[in-house]
Formats: structure tokens, sequence, C-alpha cells
């Protein structure tokens, strides 16, 4: 017998999760801490290495759909809503035939009976695709055929699976009774979804200043800061930071953690004038408030972004952004709330100088946008979606 619509207990599916670092286990942490406060039953299926009620998935195990299946036979949620993110759960592309590209996860969407809400956390068009792909690393010379031949075979891979990729997707979609995604720009890219967006709030202790917040960090206490987290890949485009020449009056300042999913090796030479490099790793909610605090603005020079929690968390505290001009920074600068630019050195420079000239403008426009993305209103935003679809089961199930 299924519960009150009141009552309602979702399953929420995340392999990554607090204390695992990460911007999806920690959208999950703080959607699901506001789900509760709501009313909801609440559960999360995570890695070992999460604090889930539940634990069993990884991107290196391809029983993820099992695991699943039996602890929704187990527990019996009216609903299950999986944070999807490809690589978390384990994606295979077949370089030799792309219809046989897929997820640890593929069994669970087919054999599931419980109703699934799916939040998609990436979609890319065709250039950004190719940008996630890094170079092999090896310094010997003798070894440049192999470098080449690895390359060549990642490209094909690529190139090959763009579609299929697309595909998990949309095949993912049709299988759920809602999609959610965090921008308009990730509806086209996928299809029907509903737009959510990315909850965002401050952490830090109210009341403690710009000036305090950065006698924290050692940051100077004049001048304008921009900030440049998350973890360190190329995707984030950080190069253009050390190629800047860096307006008069800013300082750049960086954190960046290690990206545990990757091999990739990245770490550009960020010592220089006005920057300043952290070096603090991942940080917690508390002090990651903090930074933001003690900030003018963010700075995303990315080759790639489906979402950017950065971003949005910078909204929160109040902060305009710079970033590259891809579709889902152009959605946001449109509702003035940053600046976008081609991604080149100069045009960053140039952009740091418009923002200061039109501070207030744009400080303006961020106040105005902060409630829309309160964790109150997103969670708000989510039980409505729960409730109809959980209504319309249990109308077909009287029937």
């Amino acid at each position: 017998m299924l519960r009150s619509i009141n009552m309602p207990r979702i399953l929420m599916v995340s392999p990554e999760y607090p204390p695992m670092q990460g911007g999806v286990g920690r959208y999950t942490y703080n959607l699901t801490k506001a789900l509760r406060k709501l009313g909801f039953e609440a559960d999360v299926v995570s890695n070992k290495l999460g604090n889930g009620e539940f634990s069993g998935l990884s991107p290196e195990n391809s029983e993820n759909s099992n695991v699943l299946l039996e602890i929704v036979e187990k527990t019996k949620p009216d609903l299950v809503h999986v944070q999807y993110e490809h690589g978390l759960y384990g994606i295979k592309l077949d370089p030799i035939n792309p219809r046989r590209t897929s997820t640890n996860i593929d069994l669970f969407y087919k054999y599931c009976q419980i109703p699934i809400v799916t939040t998609f956390h990436s979609a890319y068009p065709f250039k950004q695709w190719f940008n996630l792909m890094t170079s092999v690393k090896d310094a010997s010379k003798r070894n440049m055929l192999r470098r080449f031949s690895k390359k060549t075979i990642r490209y094909w891979k690529m190139l090959l699976n763009y579609y299929s990729f697309h595909n998990l997707n949309k095949n993912k979609l049709t299988k759920s009774e809602a999609g959610i995604v965090f921008s308009h720009y990730m509806t086209r890219m996928i299809g029907d979804c509903e737009v959510i967006l990315h909850g965002a709030e401050p952490s830090s202790s109210p009341g403690v200043s710009k000036k305090e917040a950065r006698k924290l960090f050692n940051l100077p206490e004049s001048g304008r800061i921009a900030l440049a987290l998350g973890f360190m890949t190329a995707t984030k485009g950080w190069d253009i930071i050390q190629k800047m020449d860096i307006p008069k009056g800013w300082t750049i300042v960086v954190n960046s953690s290690k990206n545990h999913y990757s091999t990739e090796k990245f770490n550009p030479n960020l010592v220089k004038n006005n920057v300043v490099n952290l070096q603090e790793d991942f940080l917690t909610e508390e002090r990651l408030s903090l930074l933001f605090s003690s900030a003018d603005a963010v700075i995303l020079p990315y080759t790639v972004s489906s979402g950017s929690g950065v971003m949005f968390d910078a909204l929160a505290h109040g902060l305009p952004f710079v970033a590259t001009n891809l579709e889902f920074f152009e959605e946001f600068s449109q509702k003035g709330l940053g600046i976008t630019v081609r991604r080149s050195p100069d045009k960053f420079s140039k952009a740091l100088e418009i923002l200061d000239r039109d501070y207030m403008k744009y400080i303006k426009a961020v106040e105005s946008f902060q409630k829309e993305i309160s964790w109150q209103s997103i969670a708000s935003q989510h039980a409505q979606i729960y409730a109809q679809i959980i209504k319309s089961k249990q109308s077909i199930i009287a029937v």
C-alpha cells in the first residue's frame, strides 16, 4: 500500500556523496536536506565512501543496476530520483559499434517498477564533447608512436560515440516520469525536461565582513578579487589566467582540488603578479562560503560546461561572473548576472575592466536573482513534481 502523498518516501541516487568531493554529491546533499525540511522521507544510495543510508554504487561496479533494484525492492520507496552523471555510474564508449555504448545503470532504468525522476548533469555540443578529450602525457620521445596511437584511438572513440552519448540521456528521459535540468540550454540538448535551477546558499556565519574574510585567507585587503575554484582539470581553462594581463586593481585567487575521477595531468603555472594560489585543496562548506565572501566576482574560463555549481554558489553570495561564451553561461549572462566573452586572455582581461566599471549594475541583477536559487524554493519545485507523479500513479492503481 502506498504511503500518504503528504509524506512520500524518496530514494535519492548519487554515487558521489559527502564526505566525497564533487559537485554532484554536494548538490544531492543540499537538495536532500532541503526536502527533509519539507517533511519528505529521503534515503540516499551512494558510493561506500559517501555517507548515504545505502551504498554499493561505483563507476567500476558493473552490478550498479542490481544494487539499486535490490535496494528498491527492500525499501519500496514512492519514487526514485537519480542524479545522472554518466561517468559516476561507469560509462563504456564502444570503439567499434556505438549502439553498444552503455552505462552500468541502464538495466535499472529498464526493470525498475517504481517511478523514476532523473536530473541530468551533463550534455555537450559537438565542440565541447571533443574538449573533454585530454592529451596523453608521455615525456619520452621513444614513446611518441604509442602516445600518438593512444590519442588517435581516444579521438576515434569520441567521434564515433558523440550521438550515442546523447542517446544515453534520451533513453533515460523516456524511461523517467520526469527529467530535470538546470537551464533551458540543457532542454535543447536532451529534450522535454523541467528546468529547476541549481540551488545555492551561503554557509558561513552571518555578519562576517569581506575584510574579515580576506584576513582569514591572507588575501589583499584592498582592490577587487575574482575567484577560480574547482577540480584542477584542463576543462576549467585556467591556462587563460596564466596568460592574462590582469587589470590594475584586480587579484585572481585560485583554489583547486585533485580530480579523483581522471588520470589527467594538468598543472598550469599560476605563479605571477596579482594571482594568489591558495592550494588549500577541497574546502568545507563553511570555509568555501567564507572564501566566496572575500571576493567580488568569479572567473570561469571553461572549455566545457553543462552547468556550474561554482557559478550558482557565486550568485548566491552576491557575486557576478566572467565566463567563456559557452551556451550555458550565455543563458545567465543574458539575465545581466555576468559577462561572457570569447576564450582568450585579452577578452577576459577586458571583461574584468567592464565588470569593474559597471559593477553595481551587475550586483543589482544578482541580488534580484538570489531568491530564485534558495534551497527552499528549489526543494518546493521538486516537491510539486514528486506530488504530481505519485498522485498520477495512485490514480492508476485505484482504477
